[in-house]
Parts: structure tokens; sequence; C-alpha cells
């Protein structure tokens, strides 16, 4: 089992396939909200699409090249994060991550992304994180803001969703230029 505490009423866990009902769930509770910036929500529309997915990212977990973890909020799943790839040969990885409507402003990303970005430097001997964010996702943007990212520029009309173009604001941080925490928890 692979679970990391953040504090008393927060911990993240690795998804697995006995969570595919409340992630779909929790996708459909916040749909509209998700998909202004993300496009899984539209290819999600049954519990099977979120089972497909939690059964490739074990798949991914287990070849070693990133994995979603759940969340977890006084026992409700809250929203999800993950490594969205693992670049061995430069050692650096990208993290991702979203919440349901109703968790958003509890701090629960930002404590979520010091836990994998302590779980990147520390244990995984990884030399960098990017964050990828849609320039106008001002609440997400504040994440690697208030983590003390570096803005590494801005990718142009790097996705198109819902008809619109939608630019990319990339964030860098080093492990030289990371101040962890003393109570960060590692992953067991």
């Amino acid at each position: 089992m692979f679970k990391a505490t953040i504090n008393n009423d927060t911990y993240l866990s690795l998804l697995e396939t006995r969570h595919a009902k409340e992630l779909f769930q929790l996708i459909d509770s916040s749909r509209e909200s998700i998909r202004e910036w993300l496009e899984f929500p539209d290819l999600t529309h049954q519990v099977e699409d979120t089972d497909a997915f939690i059964r490739r990212s074990l798949k991914r977990f287990s070849e070693n090249d990133g994995y979603w973890a759940g969340i977890w909020y006084r026992n409700k799943l809250a929203g999800s994060i993950g490594f969205l790839y693992m670049d061995w040969k430069n050692k650096k990885t990208e993290i991702g991550y979203w919440l349901g409507k109703e968790y958003e402003g509890l701090g629960l990303a930002t404590s979520s992304c010091k836990l994998f970005i302590n779980h990147a430097f520390e244990e995984l001997g990884l030399h960098k994180v990017q964050i990828g964010v849609a320039a106008n996702n001002l609440k997400s943007r504040a994440i690697p803001d208030r983590l003390k990212f570096t803005n590494e520029g801005v990718i142009r009309h790097y996705e198109l969703l819902h008809g619109a173009y939608l630019d990319r604001v990339v964030y860098g941080l080093l492990k030289e230029e990371w101040e962890p925490e003393n109570e960060s928890q590692a992953f067991i």
C-alpha cells in the first residue's frame, strides 16, 4: 500500500481500482469546474472510464513512469495528484493536480504538491519538478507561485479545449531551490 499523511484530515493514497466509483462520482459532481481547464471530464462518462484510468496509472506505477494518487480529505476523495511522467535520464518530472469543486480553497492542492515535491527530490533523487497550468487558470497558477517555482515561460496555443486554444504557463523548480518543511511526511 502506498500512503502519505499530510495532517490529521488529509492524506494521499495511490489510486486503486476499488476507488473507481468514488473517483467517477467526484468527477461527475465537479464536471463543469474541472472541464474548464482539463479535457478528462469530457472523456469520463461512466465508472468503467475511471476504472480504466486507474488501471493505466497502476501500470505506469509498476513501470516506474509516473502515477496518480487520490487526495483524501476527512476520509473522502477530494481530488487527485500525479507525476505525469518520469524522465529518469534528465532527472525530472511534472506534477498535475485537480480538486473537486467543494474542496477548492482548503490548501489541499498546495500541501499535496509539497509532499510530491519532497518525494521527487528527497526519495526519487530527481533534479527538477515542473508544473504546467493554463494561463488563465489563476487559482491553479497560485500553487506553483506560492511554492516558489520559477515561471519559465508561456507555450502559446498549447492545447485546443472546447473549441478554443489555451496558452500554458510552465513552472520549474530545481532541487537546490526547494526548501522542504520539517513536518513533511514520506510515502510508505
